[in-house]
């Protein structure tokens, strides 16, 4: 299961609607290591910058089962950009980037989303993750 639905949430989505709130304070609880690590490089843009990445392996699977959780779904993912107001990517197990919505489409961007960018981005430590 990729969320902790409380009893509360669940009555709310099966009535109608469930608020961007909501559904991303469902995420923050559900998935902290995830919520960390996009927090992270969504504040990392704060300055400035129109890319920002984490590159850190997770400490444990339960970690790193939370980051795919959360980047693997469509609604989460894009709940957690709609909140922070920044595109997400993803490469491997691991490597998260976030991008300015005006950066998306551009060259950094092309770059980091390419099959090249995939490829270049494999080492053999990182195989099975």
């Amino acid at each position: 299961m990729s969320l902790n639905v409380s009893p509360g949430l669940l009555t709310v989505a099966e009535r109608g609607e469930v608020s961007d709130a909501e559904f991303v304070d469902c995420v923050r609880t559900s998935l902290p290591y995830a919520w960390e690590v996009v927090g992270k490089v969504m504040a990392d843009l704060k300055d400035g910058r129109e890319f920002a990445d984490h590159e850190i392996p997770p400490p444990s699977e339960v970690e790193r089962g939370q980051l795919l959780r959360a980047l693997a779904s469509d609604s989460i993912r894009g709940g957690l950009e709609r909140h922070f107001g920044a595109k997400l990517a993803f490469q491997n197990c691991h490597r998260v980037a976030a991008f300015r919505f005006g950066a998306v489409g551009g060259e950094r961007y092309q770059a980091f989303v390419s099959a090249r960018g995939q490829l270049l981005n494999q080492s053999p430590e990182l195989r099975n993750c």
